[in-house]
């Protein structure tokens, strides 16, 4: 009974892997900006290499198995048998080989693909400015003068620079089908330089948890010819909204599942201005108010010592 379950379930097995994987999205496989594209070669390349250790090591434990089995009386028993020049030197110098090949692709990438790294490029980059709050991103084109809510648009073929900071907690920054993710922390400037190669709506994400509302963090990233961009700004010039103060501290405050807004005005130091709040989390390096009481404090205390001087001239 047992021999004719076993097949049939062996038969069933692939079956079931199969109807797992339809649930999977391969988008970090099908990426379609060059970042992502250098990226995944790495991680083919890597795997690869890693495989030509794993696999043969995998299929000689089956066969060794298989062949000295106790029932095996065909199998040479040799318990004396202690070494092998040949399989000592298979067994160093292919793993050295393969750590070396390893070792230079992984270097020569990773810093190819630094986040912080400007890309190669002809073309004008487009600047944009990222706040992580509690739970929606906003993005800020100081270039533009234009802010939004959940969404971003720019120009196909055109480098993105990117400005990340965090008015919460914690987060992480990830578009997965352009490139790698950056984190956004509270009082700090992180960077990362996109592009995508053609035109598409790719998904947005928030890569770290951060709370309830952290599975509604999410944006759209428009990728548009030049002209639709010029137009998409033009259309959110228009909007009534402008990211003053008053509207960008209700904004600030936490909240799940927000639409996409638009902002037809918005500050051009208003990123600055999110990150010098937290500028007294860094230690050894007084805020802008200590700065200035130091001042005044200096500035009395000259003055003061200038009056004794000037009565005794009297």
């Amino acid at each position: 009974m047992s021999k004719k379950r076993y097949p049939r379930l062996f038969g069933i097995l692939p079956f079931l892997g199969m109807l797992l994987l339809s649930g999977c999205n391969w988008t970090l496989l099908d990426p379609k900006g060059q970042v992502g594209i250098e990226q995944k070669n790495l991680i083919l390349i890597a795997t690869g290499l890693m495989l030509l250790v794993v696999v043969p090591v995998i299929i000689m434990t089956l066969a060794f198995a298989w062949k000295y089995r106790a029932s095996n009386k065909a199998a040479t028993y040799t318990p004396d048998w202690s070494h092998s020049t040949k399989i000592e030197a298979a067994v160093w110098i292919i793993p050295i080989l393969i750590i070396i090949a390893l070792g230079y692709f992984t270097y020569h990438s990773t810093h190819k693909l630094d986040p912080y790294r400007p890309l190669d490029s002809d073309v004008k980059p487009v600047q944009i400015d990222v706040v992580a709050l509690d739970w929606k991103w906003l993005f800020i084109y100081p270039e533009q003068g234009i802010a939004t809510v959940n969404k971003i648009v720019f120009p196909a073929n055109t480098p993105v620079n990117f400005r990340v900071t965090s008015d919460a907690v914690m987060n992480s920054f990830f578009i997965p089908g352009l490139g790698g993710q950056i984190y956004a922390m509270a009082g700090m400037t992180t960077k990362l330089h996109l592009i995508a190669n053609e035109n598409g709506v790719f998904d947005g994400i928030s890569a770290n948890y951060s709370g309830a509302g952290f599975t509604g963090m999410k944006f759209k990233a428009v990728a548009t010819s030049q002209a639709d961009f010029d137009a998409w700004v033009a259309e959110v010039k228009a909007s009534p909204k402008k990211l003053d103060q008053a509207e960008y501290d209700a904004l600030a405050k936490a909240s799940e599942n927000n639409p996409v807004a638009l902002y037809s005005e918005a500050p051009a130091d208003q990123f600055q201005r999110i990150v010098d709040k937290y500028e007294g989390m860094n230690r050894g390096r007084p805020n802008h108010e200590e700065a200035g009481s130091k001042d005044l404090a200096t500035t009395k205390g000259v003055e003061s010592s200038m009056q004794p001087a000037a009565g005794a001239e009297e």
